[in-house]
């Protein structure tokens, strides 16, 4: 019965999560990158900023259950190139927990990849959250803590925004693959991560407003160091 509400639950994220365009989930990408940099006490740190090698954003992921838990959103993610930011590659993620809980919860979801390891990972068409891609829950504030080995530890870091209030997210286990439907959508067929994210593919004009958010977040993030 358990395993029946629990797939009951992700049947209804799944449609829920799934009910965007990507020209509409890169303006709700870019919103939440905003408000991010708009509150910088109580969100990422410049200096995780600064040092990331890609930023991903998933707006409005949900999660959420009855006993059993469950995640599922749609994203997108671009990398720094020697010329700039690359064009967007669009994904969907999805993982399930087990643990106390019930309803259903939207959360905003930031990773930001911090060293190659971890873009090494994301440049995969498909990959699970844990092991050489470990993702821990970034530090949170104007700056980030000398005492938190952010730098060496950790390939992702994590930040959700639930209700206006930022803090780390368990990605553990999540699984995180390409949006066919988005891709084909965007650039007219399904391209590799690979490709897009190294700066290979040209940014397409409705990606501009998102990779300008971007922009505008990474050089708040350097004019604050």
């Amino acid at each position: 019965m358990k395993k029946l509400i629990g797939f009951s639950v992700i049947l209804l994220l799944a449609g829920m999560a799934f009910a965007d365009t990507p020209t509409e989930r890169m303006q709700k990408a870019g919103e939440v990158l905003h408000q991010i940099m708009a509150t910088p006490d109580k969100g990422i740190p410049n200096e995780v900023f600064d040092k990331a090698k890609c930023v991903a954003v998933v707006p409005h992921m949900l999660k959420g259950g009855f006993v059993f838990g469950a995640k599922h959103g749609k994203g997108l993610a671009i990398c720094r190139t020697p010329s700039g930011w690359s064009a967007p590659e669009f994904f969907t993620i999805g993982g399930g927990s087990w643990g106390a809980q019930i309803g259903v919860e939207g959360v905003d979801l930031v990773m930001m990849i911090m060293n190659q390891q971890g873009m090494d990972q994301l440049l995969k068409n498909r990959f699970q959250v844990g092991g050489s891609a470990s993702a821990s829950a970034g530090p949170v504030g104007r700056h980030a803590s000398a005492g938190v080995d952010w730098k060496m530890n950790s390939p992702i870091l994590t930040y959700s925004r639930s209700k206006g209030v930022f803090a780390g997210v368990d990605l553990e286990g999540a699984v995180i693959e390409p949006d066919e439907d988005a891709m084909r959508e965007v650039y007219g067929h399904v391209v590799p991560a690979n490709q897009v994210l190294t700066g290979e593919v040209k940014v397409p004009a409705s990606a501009h407003n998102f990779i300008a958010a971007v922009s505008q977040a990474n050089m708040q993030a350097k004019a604050s160091k």
